[in-house]
């Protein structure tokens, strides 16, 4: 007969034995499902290539640098390669700033006959305004192509002159110079103001394509103080 501390010392030994017979069941199992090796890799065979992953851009991939007007262009590599420094004027510059010079100089003129012609306080003020602000600017503008190395005949052909609108004929000057009191009045502001906005598209085209910071500052400054001054004019006439 079995004493009943055998008998549990049994039960134990066999809850044993079952627990582990079920954890070689799951591992075997486990075994079963795992993917079989494949013939190559079993044979100790080269293993596939991997798969190409982007990279770093070639730097020694010829690339091609466009050459200075009438140069053919060559090839580099692209790591010899290296950026060209910016212009700091462009032809667009040294057009306005040529077109500028004659374009002030002719209001200048214009701007003299006032003093002993006008009949307006007004007209005055406004032809000795013009008087002080464009003969230093020209000046200016005088210095900015000697700075370059230019002159005010670089680029300013006689195709550029014909294009630099509000230029008055020199009929119309005759005419400015023989008129006194209101009718000098009139015909100044009137030939002023076309004056002033043959100055304003230039400004306006330098805005738009010059490169030149100097440039700018003098054509910006052009296009907002001639429109003013348009307006001006036109108020003395009327007032």
């Amino acid at each position: 007969m079995v004493s009943p501390r055998l008998r549990v010392i049994l039960l134990v030994e066999f809850a044993a034995l079952l627990v582990l017979a079920a954890g070689v069941t799951v591992a075997l199992g486990m075994r079963e499902d795992a993917p079989a090796p494949t013939a190559q890799a079993s044979a100790g065979g080269t293993p596939p290539a991997p798969i190409p992953q982007p990279g770093v851009p070639d730097s020694t991939a010829p690339v091609v640098l466009p050459g200075r007007p009438g140069e053919t262009a060559r090839t580099a590599r692209a790591n010899e390669a290296t950026p060209g420094p910016s212009p700091s004027y462009n032809a667009t510059d040294v057009r306005f700033v040529t077109m500028m010079i004659p374009h002030h100089e002719q209001a200048l003129v214009m701007a003299r006959y006032a003093a002993d012609r006008a009949e307006s306080p007004a007209i005055i003020a406004i032809a000795d305004r013009i008087l002080a602000a464009q003969g230093p600017e020209i000046g200016a503008l005088e210095s900015w192509l000697a700075a370059r190395g230019l002159d005010r005949n670089s680029g300013n052909d006689s195709a550029h002159r014909h294009e630099m609108t509000g230029m008055q004929s020199a009929e119309a000057l005759r005419a400015l110079e023989a008129a006194r009191g209101a009718a000098f009045d009139r015909m100044f502001v009137t030939m002023m103001s076309e004056h002033h906005q043959g100055a304003i598209a230039m400004a306006q085209e330098a805005l738009a394509l010059g490169v030149d910071s100097i440039v700018n500052e003098t054509a910006s400054s052009t296009s907002f103080e001639q429109s003013v001054e348009i307006d001006r004019m036109r108020t003395a006439l009327t007032g």
